[in-house]
């Protein structure tokens, strides 16, 4: 098990808290909510070691677009990138309907 943690500069608030996704073979859960600062905050948990660079890239092009501060809880079993992307894109659009 490995834990990362990243942080990204924030310009507003993120509305409500959002959960999607399960952990399971090949897939994750993200916890989205509002952040106490101005500030986006990521936290991974991942039972696969050694891909910090990955997640690293796939967070850099997520936040190029994504700019509220939140606290997010990735709890991850093995998911490819293209499947963090889109669980983050649907606990942004879950959180805000």
């Amino acid at each position: 098990m490995e834990k990362l943690t990243f942080e990204y500069p924030a310009s507003g608030e993120r509305p409500k808290r959002s959960h999607v996704g399960v952990v399971g073979s090949g897939d994750l859960e993200i916890l989205l909510e509002p952040s106490p600062d101005a500030k986006a905050h990521v936290n991974i948990q991942t039972s696969v070691g050694g891909f910090a660079s990955t997640w690293q890239a796939v967070l850099d092009r997520f936040f190029e677009g994504y700019e509220e501060a939140a606290l997010i809880e990735i709890r991850d079993c093995g998911a490819t990138p293209g499947t963090v992307a889109m669980r983050l894109q649907q606990a942004v659009e879950t959180s805000r309907s």
